[in-house]
């Protein structure tokens, strides 16, 4: 009986199958808008500009490159880390009353994250230090 109810549900499935076309009928009606495109030409720019700026600063395309990445980490790596650190300490707290297996799994995701979090914050200042500091 499940052999035929299983059956039965897979053919449904591939009859039910249909095309959908997607067709833009109305040019108002543009996926991006012109106002869009002229804040992402003008975001693109600004970005470019802070590039060139990093590599004018540390003398090299290649310096200045690893300095924009690793700056870009550290803005970034602050609100994924508290969003980790909030989900471990759900794991910890919450969820491991009942069970220690997660307590465990929740604390030592908040150690690695934290670990993380202070590696991303700290590695650009040991870039700047050594390239600058060193090199020259």
């Amino acid at each position: 009986m499940r052999k035929a109810i299983a059956v039965f549900f897979i053919i449904i499935s591939i009859l039910s199958i249909s095309s959908v076309y997607a067709t833009n009928t109305n040019i108002e009606d543009e996926i991006i808008s012109n106002e869009t495109k002229s804040q992402l030409v003008e975001i693109k720019e600004n970005e470019l500009n802070s590039l060139k700026d990093y590599q004018v600063l540390y003398n090299s395309d290649t310096y200045g490159l690893v300095a924009y990445i690793l700056d870009r980490v550290r803005i970034y790596s602050i609100p994924i880390g508290f969003l980790g650190i909030a989900v471990s300490a759900i794991y910890q707290y919450v969820i491991g009353i009942r069970k220690l297996d997660v307590r465990d799994k929740g604390f030592s995701a908040m150690i690695g994250i934290v670990t993380l979090l202070i590696i991303c914050q700290i590695l650009p200042l040991i870039f700047a230090i050594v390239v600058k500091g060193w090199r020259g």
